[in-house]
């Protein structure tokens, strides 16, 4: 107790000198916990990028191919379900819910997806969150579209105007004859659902009667007449799919897989979610290595300012070993200092993170569907701030045994 209360008044004459030190270990410390709240933060949102849905149908493929391209928007389709494979997987007992999607076009950069007015009533992210509407409504009209957030966003758009789909992901060909009128915006979730484009599985189709070859042919169909033609369509490019029991699952996984019709792939969404974050998930390990190096600094500078403290202190040491303080006492004395910084500048540090995240929580979450939950440090945090004070008194050590080394007479020898 001696030790520490001699160590506290050691370090308040510095005070200046040790506030500065400490604070940078702190910003370090607030930096390494802000990157593990981000990285943990990150792989719950990117885990919940899709929830309730039991199943992903789509032609078969890879388990990651078919995650991709029916989730997150990213690549095409080997191949398209026809409707009446869907229809069959529809009609099963198992099935409480299904919605088809229909990918293929685009709007300015944004995919195009062709689905039914139930995909934003099924389709949930973040634990079970439902979409909602910034403005408008879903689309009711042949020509109706809603916009992801970052849609509207990025382009400007504002309910009622309308817009012209691309034919293809990277085509200049445009289904100009037919446009749409936005009737939807769609709130920020963080997911692909921002940076898609929403029309009904019939506009898919009535958008392509008069289209063969990739290109318009010359028997053209005006945006009146299409409406009175028969638009069920011949194919989707996948289905979310919802079961009446957990139980079954499995059963209806296998069936779909086996279906002898045409050769189908159905996914669990987790476990292929799981799949996909091996395979992208090597940059947070970048992330908690960079954020590592910045605390290892700080706790190096920290060690430099008790090095470049000792000949100020060479007196002090002499008067401590005078009165007999023994070598290891001074060095404990040292050690102690360092250890008092590093618990402190983590409660600092701590203390700066919760506060950041109490502000800036509800902007990450608007901005970038990024969710952090302020909560009590979790057992991993807990162990890197424990860390922290370790390795900061550990560091300490060298600076500690120079000063053990001292001897009287040097540090009461006046130089000249």
């Amino acid at each position: 107790m001696i030790l520490i209360r001699l160590a506290g008044q050691s370090l308040w004459s510095r005070r200046l000198t040790v506030a500065l030190t400490v604070f940078a270990i702190a910003l370090s410390v607030a930096l390494f916990l802000g990157v593990e709240k981000l990285r943990t933060g990150a792989k719950a949102s990117f885990a919940d990028t899709i929830s309730g849905t039991d199943l992903i149908v789509g032609a078969r493929s890879g388990g990651v191919q078919l995650l991709l391209y029916s989730v997150f928007r990213v690549g095409n389709a080997t191949n398209n379900v026809t409707w009446e494979s869907y229809q069959d997987i529809a009609a099963r007992e198992e099935v409480a819910w299904i919605v088809p999607m229909s990918l293929g076009d685009s709007h300015r950069g944004f995919r195009v997806l062709g689905t039914t007015p139930a995909f934003f009533e099924r389709y949930r992210f973040r634990g079970g969150r439902a979409l909602s509407y910034a403005e408008g409504a879903r689309f009711d009209d042949l020509f109706d579209a809603v916009l992801g957030a970052d849609v509207a966003a990025q382009l400007g758009y504002a309910l009622g105007q309308e817009i012209v789909v691309a034919h293809g992901v990277a085509s200049f060909t445009e289904h100009d004859d037919k446009p749409f009128r936005v009737t939807g915006i769609l709130d920020k979730t963080g997911t692909p659902v921002d940076r898609t484009v929403f029309v009904s599985l019939e506009a898919i189709e009535a958008i392509h009667v008069d289209w063969s070859g990739g290109g318009r042919s010359r028997d053209t169909v005006s945006a009146e007449e299409v409406r009175a033609m028969d638009l069920t369509p011949g194919a989707v490019t996948a289905a979310l799919v919802g079961v009446s029991s957990k139980l079954q699952i499995f059963g209806l996984q296998r069936w779909v897989n086996e279906y002898p019709e045409e050769p189908l792939l159905a996914i669990l969404p987790g476990v292929a979610l799981g799949e996909l974050w091996d395979i992208i998930g090597v940059a947070e390990s970048a992330l908690v290595g960079v954020s590592a190096m910045v605390v290892v600094t700080a706790l190096l500078g920290m060690a430099a300012m008790i090095f470049s403290g000792l000949n100020e202190r060479r007196r002090e040491m002499a008067i401590l070993r005078a009165v007999g303080a023994r070598p290891w006492t001074i060095l404990l004395l040292l050690m102690t200092e360092a250890a008092l910084m590093s618990l402190v500048a983590v409660i600092v540090g701590v203390g700066l993170l919760y506060t950041g995240l109490f502000f800036a929580r509800s902007y990450i979450d608007t901005a970038f569907g990024l969710y952090l939950q302020i909560g009590a440090p979790s057992g991993r945090e807990l162990a890197v701030l424990a860390s922290v004070v370790a390795a900061g008194t550990v560091v300490s050590l060298v600076p500690a045994l120079r000063a053990y080394r001292m001897s009287l007479t040097d540090g009461m020898q006046v130089r000249i």
